[in-house]
C-alpha cells in the first residue's frame, strides 16, 4: 500500500514529539510504501531534514506557505459563474464548494497575485464586508482577507502525489491537501490530530500582537473552515485521549469518524539507565526535555526555577532541547537566567535523553499548549515524576484516567510561576514521593502506553484501508518481545 502522510510544521524539519511519531511509524511498516508531504514556512527549509528518511520513504514533496508567485501567466482573467460562486462561499463561509475550489486552483492559467488582486475577489471580498465586518476600515479589511487567503490558495495550487491513503497527521493546510488528493486521486484519507489544531491556532491567535480585534475572529474563522472540510472529507480521525475526541466532534467532527489511539513509547530503550555522577553529588536535578519556543513556556520554567531555587539551593535545571528552531526566544531565555541571576541552569542543546533521565529526580513541561506528551511518557517509563502544566492530556497521564496507579507528579495551572515553583520545592523536599510518584508513572505507562500497543493500533487501521480497497497487504513481523508476549497469551487461554 502506498501511504501518503501530510506533516505540517514538523517531519521532517524539526525535532519534537509529532515528528518523532511520524517517523517511528514510517519504521514500524518497512513493507508498505510511504510518500511525505511536507508543509513548511518559506524556502529556508527545503530539504533540511532533522531526520534520516527510512528506506520506506520513496518521495519527499514541499509546500511552502510563504512562498512567491511562480506562476508565468500573470493575466487576470475572469472566474466564470461557477467559480465565483465556489469563492465567495468560501469567503461568506456558505456551504463552501470545495471541488470547485480545488480545480480552479489547479488550472494552470490562475495565477494567484492575479486572482488575490482581481475583481472577483475584490467584489466576493466586499459582500463578506458589507454583510458582517463594516464597522472597520475596508482596505485594512481587504489587505488582510489577502494575506489570510494566499496561503490557502498557495495550498490548493500543490500538485499532490498519488496514493492509496493520505494519512494527515494534522487538519489546517495538510487536511485541505489530503482533502484535495482524495478529490482528485480517490483513495482514503485518515487524520491522527495530536493535539486540536484548531484550539491551538486559536490559543495562538488570542495571544499574537501581529493580529488585532476582530481580525483575530477572522483568522480563527479560517482555520475552522479548514478543519471542518478536513473532518468531512476524512474516513476516519483519531485523537490521542477522550477529552480530544470530544472537542473534534464540537468541532463539527462526525463522532462515528472519530478514534482513540493514544501514544505509545518503547519502555525498553529507557531500560537500566545511567543514574548520577560526580556532578551530580548534593544536586537535585529537575529534567525539561523539550524544545526551547514560546509554546513551551520556558520563561516561566526559568521565573519558576529562580524561586524555587531560592528555597532549595540544591535544585539544578537542565534545559534538554533544540534552541534553533527559534533563536531569537532562545536567547532571550538565556538573558532571563542572567538577569535573574540564577545558578545551576543547563541548557545541553539536542541530546540523547538516555543520557541525562537517569540523574534526574524529576522532569518538569510548562507548555501552553499540548496534546499526549511523549516526554511525559518517557519521564514514566525511567521513574521520573512530573510536573506539568494542565494542556491536553498532561492532567490524565499524572493523575490518571480510570486507572488505580495513583498520582505520578504535581500539576499546576499554565504560566502559574508560583504554582510551579511550589511543586518545585515540594518534590524537592520529599524524596519517599518523588520514588512512589515515579513507580505510579511507570505502571501507568507499562499499562496502557506501550509502543507495541500503539503500533497495533495503526497496524490494524491500515489492513483495514487496505483491505476496504482490496489492496494487498503484506503482514509485518512482530517484534521478539511481542512474539513472546502474544504465545503467552495464547498458553494462557
Amino acid at each position: 500500500m502506498r501511504i501518503c502522510i501530510i506533516a505540517e510544521g514538523s517531519y521532517p524539519y524539526v525535532v519534537g514529539g509529532v515528528s518523532s511519531w511520524v517517523h517511528s511509524l514510517i519504521r514500524s511498516f518497512p513493507k508498505q510504501e510511504f510518500v511525505i508531504l511536507a508543509v513548511a514556512a518559506d524556502r529556508s527549509l527545503r530539504g533540511k531534514y532533522a531526520y534520516e528518511l527510512p528506506e520506506n520513504v520513496t518521495e519527499v514533496h514541499e509546500l511552502y506557505l510563504n512562498d512567491a508567485d511562480w506562476t508565468k501567466r500573470r493575466r487576470r482573467s475572469r472566474m466564470n459563474k461557477k467559480e465565483y460562486q465556489a469563492l465567495r462561499s468560501l469567503i461568506l463561509d456558505q456551504q463552501v464548494e470545495w471541488g470547485a475550489l480545488f480545480e480552479l486552483a489547479q488550472s494552470r492559467k490562475t495565477s494567484m497575485n492575479g486572482l488575490l488582486m482581481g475583481e472577483d475577489f475584490f467584489n466576493a471580498v466586499k459582500d463578506c464586508y458589507k454583510l458582517n465586518y463594516s464597522q472597520i476600515v475596508f482596505t485594512d479589511f481587504l489587505w488582510m482577507m489577502r494575506s489570510i487567503y494566499m496561503p490557502l490558495f498557495f495550498t490548493m495550487k500543490m500538485k499532490v502525489p498519488k496514493a492509496d491513503l493520505y494519512h494527515c497527521v494534522c487538519t489546517g493546510y495538510a487536511g485541505v491537501l489530503g482533502s484535495m488528493a482524495k478529490h482528485f486521486h480517490g483513495g482514503r484519507m485518515l487524520i491522527s490530530e495530536h493535539g486540536i489544531y484548531t484550539r491551538e491556532r486559536e490559543e495562538e491567535l488570542i495571544q499574537a500582537k501581529w493580529v488585532q480585534g476582530l481580525y483575530k475572529n477572522i483568522w480563527i474563522e479560517q482555520f475552522r473552515k479548514m478543519s471542518r472540510l478536513a473532518y468531512t472529507s476524512a474516513d476516519l480521525v483519531t485523537s490521542l485521549y477522550e477529552r480530544a475526541r470530544e472537542l473534534q466532534v464540537e468541532l463539527d467532527c462526525p463522532v462515528s469518524k472519530t478514534m482513540v489511539t493514544p501514544n505509545g513509547i518503547r519502555m525498553e530503550a529507557l531500560a537500566d539507565l545511567p543514574g548520577k555522577t560526580e556532578e551530580d553529588q548534593g544536586k537535585i536535578n529537575i529534567g525539561a526535555i523539550l524544545r526551547v519556543t514560546p509554546i513551551k513556556d520556558v520563561k516561566t520554567l526559568i521565573q519558576a526555577f529562580g524561586f524555587a531555587k531560592e528555597r532549595e539551593s540544591a535544585l539544578k535545571l537542565w534545559i534538554m532541547g533544540s534552541w534553533e528552531e527559534e533563536t531569537e526566544y532562545a536567547q532571550e531565555c538565556a538573558d532571563l537566567v542572567e538577569a535573574m541571576g540564577i545558578s545551576d541552569v543547563v541548557f545541553t542543546g539536542k541530546v540523547d535523553i538516555r543520557e541525562y533521565l537517569g540523574r534526574m529526580d524529576m522532569t518538569v513541561l510548562t507548555s501552553i499548549s499540548e496534546g499526549q506528551p511523549l516526554t511525559i511518557l518517557e519521564s514514566f517509563a525511567a521513574r521520573k515524576p512530573v510536573i506539568a502544566t494542565d494542556v491536553g492530556n498532561c492532567k490524565g497521564l499524572i493523575l490518571g484516567e480510570n486507572d488505580r496507579f495513583g498520582e505520578a507528579g504535581i500539576v499546576t495551572h499554565i504560566m502559574n510561576v508560583e504554582e510551579i515553583s511550589q511543586a518545585m520545592v515540594a518534590m524537592a523536599r520529599d524524596e519517599a514521593m518523588r520514588r512512589r510518584m515515579g513507580e505510579n508513572g511507570y505502571r501507568r505507562v507499562e499499562a496502557g502506553y506501550q509502543f507495541k500497543h500503539m503500533k497495533r493500533a495503526y497496524r490494524d487501521i491500515y489492513k483495514s484501508f487496505a483491505d476496504s480497497m482490496e489492496l494487498d497487504w503484506e503482514e509485518e513481523e512482530e517484534p521478539l518481545e511481542d512474539q513472546l508476549a502474544l504465545a503467552q497469551r495464547k498458553e494462557a487461554r
